[in-house]
């Protein structure tokens, strides 16, 4: 007796995201260029799996360069556990020879606008630290969910066309370039480095709260991409006009 034939096709398993590669990293950096020979860098580090695995990335593409890496933890002191977390991440990076360092926001916080505030003080804080320590380059980890996120949220607000070009790769903060080598990857791959560095990370809880547009933008993003708004089209126009800027 033969074997019942199928009564559709079979759809493939999915594939698991791959981790980044040592020289897909490299050829990233590359591409932004602008490093001396023995290039250091700081890298922005929150303790999420982004964050964590571009240190883990610049930290091995550095040294493999006879360069140096810092990794910055901004404390924003919104949250009750923030500075264990920020501890917690000193831990993990000292544990791998990454020197860390804990920047705090003190200060009187605002009633409103919280995440925005919150996010001027971290960019201020990262750059007076790179200045203070001879730093040319800061990587930050925003990847292409943000990226698309960054895009949904100025056309909400009304942005023009320059606004909806999302962010740039590369950006001036006075003596700092700022650079982002990961704008067009998902959040997927930069899990997958995590899990093969053997790396844990932590989940902001700031995340989920709908109180941020952000975070409502999150929960809406398997209704949006029904709608064709996923983040590869989102973010997708946002590249070439990010790097014109």
């Amino acid at each position: 007796m033969s074997d019942p034939i199928p009564a559709g096709p079979i759809s493939p398993a999915p594939l698991s995201p791959a981790p980044i590669s040592p020289e897909e990293f490299a050829a990233r950096l590359d591409r932004l260029g602008g490093f001396e020979a023995r290039p250091r860098l700081a890298v922005g580090v929150s303790g999420g799996a982004d964050s964590l695995g571009l240190a883990l990335l610049a930290q091995r593409w550095a040294a493999e360069r006879g360069g140096g890496l810092l990794a910055l933890t901004v404390d924003h002191g919104l949250r009750a556990e923030s500075a264990a977390e920020a501890a917690r991440v000193g831990g993990w990076l000292q544990a791998r020879g990454i020197p860390h360092a804990v920047l705090r926001w003190d200060g009187d916080k605002p009633a409103t606008g919280i995440q925005a505030a919150a996010r001027a003080a971290r960019h201020r804080l990262l750059a007076e630290r790179c200045r203070d320590e001879g730093i040319l380059h800061l990587a930050l980890a925003h990847h292409r969910d943000d990226q698309a996120e960054t895009v949904l949220l100025r056309f909400a607000r009304g942005s023009g066309i320059d606004g909806l070009a999302g962010m740039a790769p590369v950006r001036a903060a006075g003596a700092v370039r700022v650079i982002r080598p990961l704008l067009d990857l998902p959040h997927d791959r930069l899990v997958a480095t995590c899990r093969a560095f053997g790396q844990e990370w932590i989940e902001d809880p700031s995340n989920r709260n709908p109180l941020f547009a952000r975070a409502r933008l999150r929960a809406a993003g398997e209704a949006l991409a029904a709608e064709g708004l996923d983040p590869l089209r989102l973010a997708g126009p946002a590249r070439p006009a990010a790097r014109a800027r």
